[in-house]
């Protein structure tokens, strides 16, 4: 992987498909959550089909998922075992 500059921001990565582009921002625990969800949402108006935050699992719990909902990224965290699980958005059924 490696950065790609985007107008006044680079992102840490970029996942190719057929007919789409998902930008990825690594970010640690000590990192600025708030710039990497900047850099995510340059990358949508730089073309980008899809973004995702990827953070650790215990990070990820904790940011508001309000902002994710508005602009439509993805929050990916990775548990201490290296597993990765999608924070938001939430696809579980929800018991009526």
């Amino acid at each position: 992987m490696r950065s790609i500059k985007l107008g006044n921001v680079a992102i840490d990565g970029e996942v190719l498909g057929k007919g789409w582009r998902m930008a990825l921002e690594l970010k640690t625990p000590q990192d600025d959550i708030t710039r990497g969800i900047g850099q995510l949402s340059e990358a949508l108006v730089y073309g980008y089909n899809q973004v995702a935050l990827v953070t650790t699992l215990r990070a990820a719990k904790k940011i508001d998922s309000a902002v994710f909902d508005k602009l439509g990224l993805v929050l990916l965290g990775v548990d201490s075992k290296g597993i990765v699980q999608q924070v938001y958005p939430t696809y579980a059924v929800r018991a009526q």
